[in-house]
């Protein structure tokens, strides 16, 4: 168990408020049908669903938080709550405001029904551009966090759901 003072909870989705600040990404930027949203569930946690269609080139579908002080220097992690999808899903960590900005993404995916704690070492987030490897970019600044997302793609089509407690830098 890690100690209360090395956890810095980004997210906490226990009332709806917690979810007014997250907007939907998906690729109707580019001319495709997916789409997304976060919504809060009375059960005190967020659901990322959506439907993810691969007709006109579509085939993804992303939510992602506003701009805001996130970052923890010397974290080593990134934890996130999670249950009821089996899908793979990716996690994102931005160092800039911009909507299309380098993404430090991280894949991850839930075993099950129950909830479960999945811990991503920071040192597995990978640089990204719009879906895309960055050769040379620079390492993930946890200092330096100003947005998370969730997304899922890899040609998953159909419908999705996500139930989300917690996201949190350890």
């Amino acid at each position: 168990m890690v100690p209360t003072a090395s956890i810095q909870h980004l997210f906490e989705f226990r009332t709806p408020a917690a979810v007014n600040n997250w907007f939907a990404i998906d690729d109707r930027v580019m001319g495709g049908l997916s789409r997304s949203r976060l919504r809060h569930d009375p059960a005190g946690h967020a659901v990322f669903e959506g439907m993810v269609s691969l007709e006109q080139n579509g085939g993804f579908a992303s939510v992602r938080s506003s701009a805001g002080a996130r970052g923890m220097p010397h974290a080593t992690a990134c934890e996130i709550d999670v249950r009821r999808s089996r899908q793979q899903f990716k996690l994102s960590l931005l160092t800039e405001d911009g909507i299309d900005s380098l993404n430090y993404q991280a894949g991850f995916a839930p075993a099950g029904d129950d909830w479960q704690t999945i811990r991503l070492p920071l040192a597995a987030f990978r640089a990204r551009f719009r879906g895309r490897d960055v050769a040379g970019a620079p390492a993930l600044d946890p200092a330096r966090i100003r947005q998370v997302g969730l997304m899922i793609a890899a040609r998953q089509a159909g419908p999705f759901a996500l139930d989300i407690r917690r996201i949190s830098l350890v």
